[in-house]
């Protein structure tokens, strides 16, 4: 019997354990289990006290360059002391598997298990501690290069837009808010003076769902799959971004807001530029990210994004933030 071609599909954990098994030397009481069904599936791995996540990419996310550019700057931090979840090689010294999937070759990776558990709100003093991680991090990726995508207003805030056409209708009042907000980011970024702007590699996904935090306040930071070159005051606007999105007590936000950047700036100074820039870089970066989910619709988005979802979306939290910034007024 033929197989009707797939798009997309969710490997078997029950099927996979053999393979990883084989390829990692772990006992044969090693379990396997999905922990997240997106762009890339997760697949957490219990072998006796030790744990690991096997992260899978979907069939032309990443290709196998940029891959290991993310597991080259991952190696780099290791050996600098950054708290990051690290790749780890087989038993032939490779870190990366490839799999063949229904739809076509997949890679795979394995990870170091990052201890804690995912915080939603945390206080002023974590925010302090995340703000000197970044300072940290930033420390080491600044003018750092990868092989791997620029970080250009084009693919922030058109490319994007051009994924998001396919949903929402054009003459919709959210659209037309999208569009002259694009026009003014657009000239905005025209603005900026880059002398001042620092550059290398950012990380652009910081946020409480990507860091773990244990009982003794130790960090994590893992789920570097968004890597690729650009400001790095974008990793900033982007943590902010996402405070305001799930902080919405105003007083607690700007206290909580001003802790982090105060962290920061115990280890790394902020240019009066950057910080000019960071309410429409986050803006540009929510941009970025409904694009990404307009054009990997198949993978994980299918479930609720439709048009409402989007027009929501745009008005409780893209033209909230902007008009919270007062962008677009002279």
């Amino acid at each position: 019997m033929n197989i009707f071609p797939v798009s997309s599909s969710i490997l078997s954990s029950t099927h996979l354990i053999h393979l990883l098994i084989e390829k990692y030397g772990m006992s044969d009481k090693t379990t396997c289990k999905l922990l997240k069904a997106g762009i890339n599936h997760s697949y957490l791995l219990t072998d006796g006290e030790e744990k690991f996540v096997f992260r899978i990419y979907s069939l032309n996310w990443r290709s196998e360059k940029e891959i290991l550019e993310e597991i080259r700057l991952l190696n780099d931090l290791k050996s600098n002391q950054i708290s990051v979840s690290y790749p780890i090689t087989d038993q032939k010294q490779n870190y990366i598997q490839v799999l063949n999937a229904p739809e076509g070759k997949r890679f795979g990776v394995l990870f170091s298990f990052a201890k804690g558990e995912k915080l939603l709100n945390y206080s002023t003093e974590l925010h302090y501690k995340m703000g000197t991680m970044m300072a940290q991090l930033h420390q080491k990726t600044h003018n750092y290069k990868l092989e791997r995508v620029n970080y250009t207003p084009k693919i922030l805030l058109q490319d994007s837009l051009k994924h998001l056409a396919d949903f929402l209708p054009a003459q919709s009042s959210e659209m037309e808010f999208m569009l002259t907000t694009q026009k003014y980011l657009l000239d905005e970024f025209k603005k900026v003076n880059t002398n001042e702007i620092r550059f290398g590699a950012v990380h652009l996904d910081i946020w409480f769902d990507n860091f773990n935090i244990s009982k003794d306040n130790e960090v994590i930071l893992f789920d570097f799959d968004f890597i690729g070159n650009g400001w790095l005051c974008m990793d900033l606007a982007y943590y902010i971004l996402q405070l305001h999105s799930t902080e919405r007590d105003e007083k607690e936000c700007t206290l909580k807001v001003a802790s982090f950047l105060s962290g920061y700036e115990s280890v790394v100074k902020i240019s009066e530029e950057e910080k000019r820039i960071i309410p429409m870089l986050g803006v540009s970066l929510y941009f970025f990210y409904l694009g990404i989910q307009c054009e990997r619709f198949e993978n994980w988005s299918n479930t609720f994004l439709n048009e409402m979802y989007l027009k929501r979306f745009i008005n409780l939290l893209v033209k909230r933030y902007f008009d919270l910034n007062k962008l677009g007024i002279n």
